[in-house]
């Protein structure tokens, strides 16, 4: 019975809410480029001032050294909102289009409009980042905003509700608390469009809700992201990279290497240089490092504890780390080998810092490989060959893809970020961040011009105008 008034509660809440939000729309859509602008200016000062509060929040969630979330959490922030304060003046102007010849005596432009009241539902992974990251692209885009931040950090999120409840009226941005009850009831409003950051499979549950008010969606998803390495790599820089990029954060990065596809010429080299950059970066024991963060809780470390018992049954060799601690939700940094498909460790998404390495002989062999899956978010080319970057790139499909490096793209301005299908829909980042959150409202305006001469009877005379029109114009 207590539990049923919870819900009814928060039910209210939400209602209520979401009515204020959208009776504020229109004066929110009315405001300028300074407006919009001194509202992102004060969340990037509260950023900055609350860097170590910040920091406190994500170490108690994580045991996150300050120095990884100014990297995963404070940095991208910090740089995209800089980035739509720069831009903001000429994305909000009204964008001309040409006047094609069948369309003379008139004029037309297309203007961004905020799309309304807009949902993010924000993970746990980069709690700060992945909520604050869209909220600005959205304040930017002149919508109101309700976010539901993970209840898997609760430090980070209920940083988040004090920081937001500080800067902005509950009428134009709103934190709500809670577990899936809460995404649930939030998910039944009629949004004007829903952000959403997590897995392909609640990613669909997110979708169908939304396709009951024909409200559109962002899904930034996940999947099995490879990483090639061929054997015209370098390979001490590549295994560099790719240490840094699946082990920071505990692997628990949407875009992180899942598995790497090596070539087997190069394959024990790979596996060595690997070895000495997991050392080179946490030391001989990970567990004691002070760089190494832990896994977010107990069911996760239990989820990747039984991926990793469940590979070795079934044959994998555990070329580097394999030790763990529930008590601590602590999974070392470890390199798996002699996997195969039969194993659920090749077949789900593993998000965390376990890291599977399969051979291959052929450029072929390993497209084949990546495409019996679903198209990935990410997809990563270590290679010195031209030929067989081209080849990599020609025969697939991923959300986004880095040569050379690994996980960097996402903190670029100037490229879009999202996934394809399975791994995503819609993308953001910068002025696609913004369109996103936008609706692009074509405008058109007769000046001079009419079309009364194609109008009915369709007379001889006008059907041989329309037929002229048909083939010249």
């Amino acid at each position: 019975m207590e539990h049923l008034l919870i819900d009814a509660q928060i039910e209210q809440e939400i209602l209520t809410i979401f009515q204020v939000q959208k009776a504020n729309t229109q004066n929110l859509a009315n405001t300028n480029t300074k407006e919009r602008k001194a509202k992102l200016q004060k969340i990037l000062d509260w950023t900055l001032l609350h860097e170590k509060e910040i920091g406190e929040a994500l170490f108690n969630d994580f045991k996150k050294n300050p120095a990884e979330t100014n990297i995963g959490e404070i940095l991208g922030v910090v740089g995209e909102i800089k980035h739509l304060m720069k831009h903001l003046n000429s994305w909000m102007k009204p964008q001309s289009v040409p006047t094609p010849l069948n369309m003379i005596g008139t004029s037309a432009h297309v203007i961004f409009e905020p799309k309304g009241v807009c949902l993010i539902i924000s993970p746990w992974n980069y709690p700060f980042n992945l909520s604050i990251k869209p909220l600005v692209q959205a304040i930017a885009a002149g919508n109101t905003i309700i976010l539901k931040p993970s209840e898997m950090t609760p430090h980070t999120s209920a940083l988040i509700k004090k920081m937001l409840s500080e800067l902005f009226d509950k009428n134009e941005v709103y934190v709500i608390e809670g577990d899936s009850t809460v995404s649930q009831i939030l998910l039944e409003q009629p949004f004007n469009h829903i952000f959403f950051t997590g897995s392909p499979n609640v990613g669909k549950i997110v979708m169908s809700a939304a396709a009951k008010n024909l409200t559109s969606v962002t899904l930034e998803l996940g999947g099995k992201s490879p990483c090639i390495v061929d054997e015209t790599a370098n390979i001490k820089k590549s295994a560099e990279k790719i240490a840094w990029g699946k082990f920071i954060n505990n692997g628990q990065t949407c875009i992180a290497p899942d598995y790497v596809l090596i070539h087997k010429s190069v394959e024990n080299e790979f596996v060595t240089a690997m070895k000495s950059s997991i050392e080179n970066m946490y030391g001989n024991d990970a567990k004691q490092s002070a760089d190494y963060c832990r896994v977010v809780n107990n069911h996760h470390f239990n989820r990747l504890d039984n991926l990793l018992k469940e590979a070795v049954e079934k044959g994998a060799n555990v070329s580097a780390g394999g030790q763990t601690d529930g008590s601590e939700n602590y999974v070392a940094p470890t390199l798996l080998t002699d996997v195969n498909n039969s194993m659920k460790i090749m077949n789900e998404e593993i998000f965390g810092p376990i890291l599977p390495i399969v051979s291959y002989s052929t450029n072929d062999e390993a497209i084949t490989h990546i495409k019996s899956r679903e198209k990935p978010l990410a997809m990563y080319i270590n290679s010195g060959k031209e030929s067989n970057i081209k080849y990599f790139m020609d025969n697939s499909s991923a959300g986004g893809t880095v040569i050379n490096d690994c996980v960097i793209h996402y903190g670029h301005t100037e490229i879009p970020f999202g996934g394809v299908n399975n791994s995503g829909i819609g993308k953001s980042g910068g002025i696609w961040g913004f369109t996103e959150f936008s609706n692009q409202r074509a405008v058109m305006r007769q000046k001079f011009g009419t079309f009364k001469m194609i109008y009915p009877p369709y007379t001889p005379a006008v059907a041989k105008l329309i037929r002229f029109f048909v083939r010249w114009m």
